[in-house]
């Protein structure tokens, strides 16, 4: 463990602050070790596994296929580019579909504003597809 990096180096390092790092650890997005004074010590493979975390993150992926991802590649190792290819063309379904709701959910926000209450029988914001239409007029959801 010469070469293994605290969770202060790693933060530092990474430019991840220390209790997102924990955090991570607790999720099982990373592992670390301890020394004879039960400190944390991570690999110096860990600060490109942040790096593919933190990415993935900015790109709206979620932490458990983050972790089911990462749980693929060999512990020990730095992810290569190649790793990364396979990881990125995973996510690119989920993230287009995303990126399809998000646009009809923006194109379908300017009929809705004007009511402010949410109160439509059919909303396509509150109430997708009219599922809640068997409830009866108003807002159901918010009526409780």
């Amino acid at each position: 463990m010469g070469d293994a990096l605290s969770v202060g180096e790693l933060a530092a390092r990474s430019g991840v602050a220390v209790s997102a790092l924990h955090f991570y650890e607790r999720q099982g997005l990373l592992r670390s070790a301890r020394n004879a004074g039960n400190q944390r010590r991570y690999g110096r493979d860990v600060l490109r596994r942040v790096a593919v975390i933190r990415v993935a993150q900015r790109a709206g992926v979620p932490l458990a296929e983050i972790r089911a991802a990462l749980e693929t590649l060999p512990d020990g190792r730095t992810p290569t580019r190649e790793d990364w290819t396979r990881l990125s063309r995973h996510w690119r379904a989920t993230l287009d579909a995303r990126i399809a709701r998000l646009s009809a959910l923006r194109d379908q926000l300017d009929g809705c504003i004007g009511c402010g209450c949410l109160s439509l029988r059919q909303c396509p914001l509150r109430n997708p597809e009219d599922i809640a239409a068997e409830r009866g007029p108003g807002a159901p959801y918010l009526e409780g």
